[in-house]
């Protein structure tokens, strides 16, 4: 029955979203089907480009607390499907962090999460498998101690690489399937000659799967020294006069996808910060557009405020004027 409600809802959400983008005027359906989680937006270590680990969120820093976790889940779980169980931070720092994981998955959502790996001791490994977490990502953005940490500060690719082996084999061990493993690898100029040697390191590992991920850039109009030289691997592009348009401040580069005044987050989902607030989408990383607070008031009274109504017409009018939507690849 559960699926069945989480279906429709889909359904519902889709169809609102569809003639919103028809009509261009906000017609929204449904309750969120995917939400993303801030266990904590403090972190270990101080990556490039990460406005946590280089300390420039200007909102307070802190860790989820397990009563503000099951509110937001108490009142979402008839129709959320996917949790992703991570935005700012080291998700690992969080205390309760697998206490919440199993309470997510007593509710039968798909929780995946993202770490920078540093966290694997053997007792976190067989809580990881224990707490029924459905995926996990492990950030490994390079094939050597220097490549890895001249992007992840402050890290040690040892500790990552021996970490995975105890967690692979403990996965064996006690013979289960979760959570699927995948190694991330964004894609560097520091990092782009070991593309084949991570895959190559992730077969050797045992992990379910390599992913290749082009890396994001705040300040991306001007290029960046991180920027790989290789075009597929970069979510940018140079400008050419033919592309501009009159009101495109002017850039060096851009970013290659096509945005429309449209985006499906808005009418699926959102993300809650650690402190409980509700903020549209994960490029809001300092929490700018506050849509609410879930100790004030009850999510469906965020979800459908005027606040967040305003928003969603901000975005089929010109998603352009807002800020967070320039560095964004959703397209639909």
């Amino acid at each position: 029955m559960v699926w069945l409600r989480r279906f429709l809802n889909f359904l519902t959400i889709i169809s609102g979203y569809l003639i919103s983008r028809l009509t261009h005027k906000v017609i929204h359906w449904g309750s969120p089907m995917a939400v993303s989680i801030e266990p904590t937006n403090l972190c270990n270590l101080s990556c490039k480009e990460c406005p946590s680990g280089g300390g420039e969120l200007s909102r307070p820093s802190g860790t989820m607390t397990a009563p503000i976790f099951r509110s937001v889940i108490d009142q979402l779980s008839p129709q959320l499907t996917y949790l992703t169980y991570y935005f700012q931070g080291e998700p690992f720092l969080n205390p309760e962090f697998f206490v919440t994981i199993r309470y997510a998955r007593s509710k039968k959502i798909f929780v995946s999460t993202s770490t920078n790996g540093h966290f694997f001791a053997s007792s976190n490994i067989v809580q990881i498998i224990e707490s029924g977490l459905n995926r996990l990502i492990i950030s490994l953005d390079g094939t050597d101690q220097e490549s890895y940490a001249s992007y992840r500060v402050g890290g040690s690719f040892d500790k990552v690489i021996d970490g995975i082996g105890h967690l692979t084999e403990m996965k064996k061990q006690m013979k289960s399937p979760s959570p699927v493993l995948v190694i991330q690898f964004l894609v560097l100029k520091t990092n782009q000659h070991q593309i084949r040697d991570i895959k190559k390191l992730g077969k050797q590992l045992g992990v379910d799967k390599v992913e290749i991920k082009t890396a994001q850039f705040h300040d991306f109009q001007k290029g960046n020294p991180l920027m790989p030289d290789d075009p597929k691997y970069s979510r940018y592009v140079l400008n050419r006069s033919t592309d501009l348009q009159l009101d495109d401040p002017p850039a060096q580069y851009r970013i290659k996808s096509h945005r429309p005044n449209s985006c499906f987050r808005m009418w699926s989902g959102c993300v809650f910060t650690w402190d409980g607030k509700v903020v549209p989408c994960c490029f809001d990383k300092d929490a700018k557009y506050e849509m609410g607070d879930m100790e004030k008031n009850s999510f469906q009274e965020i979800w459908k405020s005027k606040n967040y109504h305003d928003f969603r017409v901000r975005i089929l009018k010109n998603r352009k004027s807002i800020d967070i939507c320039n560095n964004c690849t959703q397209t639909f």
